[in-house]
């Protein structure tokens, strides 16, 4: 993940890396599943823009559009800080297969 280096975020965690993390996919019950993640930030601040930020916008727009968007945050940023999540426990759920939280399974036991 990246950010300015001047985002409040950035000083946030340098002061507590401590951070829980949950990404959601799905749009449907059927399809609903949730990967939750804790642990431990790494901040590095670069100059100009993480590669990384680059790559991830080269996968999701066509060739011209990611040109004009590298340009733009290459005006944009003189310094970036790149966030690396160190993962100290892991749980992946998948709603529509069964696997779900135990206590999300007993309430869904009790409604039916």
């Amino acid at each position: 993940m990246s950010t300015a280096a001047t985002a409040p975020k950035v000083k946030a965690l340098s002061v507590r890396p401590e951070v829980a993390l949950t990404i959601d996919a799905g749009d449907t019950p059927g399809s609903a599943k949730t990967l939750s993640v804790r642990g431990v930030v790494h901040l590095t601040i670069v100059d100009g823009v993480v590669p990384e930020y680059l790559a991830a916008a080269r996968k999701n727009f066509d060739a011209e559009y990611a040109a004009e968007f590298e340009r733009n945050c290459r005006a944009m940023y003189d310094q970036m800080a790149r966030i690396a999540l160190e993962p100290q426990w892991a749980r992946f759920y998948d709603f529509g297969a069964g696997r779900m939280p135990e206590f999300l399974a007993e309430l869904a036991k009790k409604s039916s």
